[in-house]
C-alpha cells in the first residue's frame, strides 16, 4: 500500500494527549459502578420486600433511611452533592478556576451527578415521598438533562485549556485534514463522501432544538459503521473479518492513518455545520438546567435542615 507523506503528519491523532485524565476518570467511573452494584447486591432482598414487610427484615435496622448505613449513604450523597457544585461555583472562584482543565472537571461532575441520585435511592431505601421525594425526582431530571448538555458541551470544539477554538481556526484545520485526505489514493472521493453528508446550513437552521440534537447524534453513531466500511473496501475477507466487519483498528498502519484522517475531518465537518446552532442549544440548555439544578440544591438542603434540627437519625 503506498501512502503519501502528507498523512503521516496526522499520525499524531492516534496520540491521546489526555490519557491519564481518561484513566482516571475511567478508574472514578469503575468505582461508582462497583459501589452501585454492591449496595443492590447487598440490599438486594430488602429493597424487594413489600413496604409492609420491611420492619420485619434483618436489615431494616441498617438499611432504612435513619439506619447506620442509611445516614452513611444519605451523608454520601450529600458529600457528592457538594463536590457536584463545585463546578458551577469554579467559574466564579478564581482560585478554583485556575485549578485544572475545566473540560476535566465537567466530567467527574457528570459521573458525580449520575451516581449521585442512586446513592440518594439507596439511602432513601427507594421511598419517595414529601420534600425528599421532590428533591429526588428533580435530581433525576437534572442529572438525565446533563447528559444531555455534556454531549451538547463536547460538539463545539475546545483547545486542551477548554477554550472555544474559532470557526477560523476550525476552517483551517479542516483544510488541511482535505488536503491530506486529498492526497491519497487508497479511497476514491466517492467512497468518502458518506462520511461528510451533512445537513445544508439552511436546513439545520430550520431544524428546533431536539431534532438538531438527535441528527448530530445519529451522525456520530452512524460514523464508526461508515469507517468501518472504508476499512472492509480496503481489507480482503480475512481481514474484515478479524476486524470485525472493519469496527476495530488493523494492524495496517498505512491504512488507520488514512481512516484517523477521514474519521477526523468528518467530525470536524459535522461540528462547523452545527456550530452556530450548537451554541444557540447550549445557551437554551443552560436556561433549562440551572433552575432545576437550583431548586434541588434547595430542596435538599431543606431535607438535610430538617433532619438535623428535628433530630430524626
Amino acid at each position: 500500500m503506498n501512502t503519501p507523506l502528507s498523512l503521516a503528519g496526522y499520525a499524531q491523532f492516534r496520540v491521546d494527549p489526555e490519557r491519564w485524565h481518561r484513566r482516571r476518570l475511567f478508574l472514578a467511573t469503575v468505582a461508582a459502578v462497583l459501589l452501585v452494584a454492591a449496595l443492590a447486591a447487598y440490599g438486594r432482598s430488602y429493597y424487594l420486600t413489600s413496604w409492609a414487610e420491611r420492619p420485619f427484615s434483618p436489615q431494616h435496622a441498617q438499611l432504612k433511611p435513619g439506619g447506620p448505613l442509611g445516614i452513611r449513604l444519605g451523608m454520601l450523597g450529600a458529600a457528592m452533592f457538594f463536590l457536584i457544585y463545585l463546578y458551577p461555583i469554579r467559574k466564579r472562584v478564581p482560585w478554583l478556576a485556575r485549578r485544572g482543565s475545566a473540560r476535566h472537571w465537567l466530567d467527574f461532575h457528570v459521573v458525580l451527578g449520575l451516581t449521585a441520585p442512586f446513592v440518594i435511592a439507596f439511602h432513601s431505601s427507594f421511598k419517595f415521598r414529601g420534600i425528599a421525594g421532590i428533591a429526588f425526582w428533580i435530581m433525576v431530571a437534572v442529572a438525565l438533562s446533563g447528559i444531555v448538555g455534556r454531549y451538547i458541551y463536547a460538539q463545539i470544539p475546545r483547545s486542551l485549556s477548554s477554550a472555544e477554538v474559532s470557526l477560523k481556526e476550525l476552517r483551517t484545520q479542516q483544510d488541511e485534514l482535505t488536503q491530506a485526505l486529498a492526497g491519497q489514493r487508497l479511497f476514491r472521493p466517492a467512497e468518502l463522501a458518506p462520511l461528510f453528508d451533512v445537513p445544508t446550513a439552511g436546513a439545520i437552521g430550520e431544524m428546533g432544538a431536539l431534532r438538531a440534537v438527535a441528527k448530530m447524534f445519529l451522525l456520530d453513531l452512524a460514523r464508526p459503521l461508515r469507517v468501518a466500511r472504508l476499512r472492509r473496501r480496503a481489507l480482503g475477507f480475512g481481514g474484515a473479518l478479524l476486524s470485525f466487519g472493519g469496527l476495530f483498528a488493523t494492524g495496517d498502519r498505512d491504512l488507520e492513518r488514512i481512516v484517523d484522517t477521514a474519521r477526523l475531518c468528518s467530525a470536524l465537518s459535522k461540528r462547523i455545520a452545527f456550530l452556530e446552532r450548537t451554541h444557540k442549544i447550549f445557551h437554551l440548555w443552560h436556561v433549562v438546567h440551572r433552575p432545576f439544578s437550583y431548586s434541588f440544591a434547595v430542596l435538599a438542603l431543606l431535607h438535610i435542615g430538617v433532619v438535623v434540627l428535628f433530630g430524626f437519625f
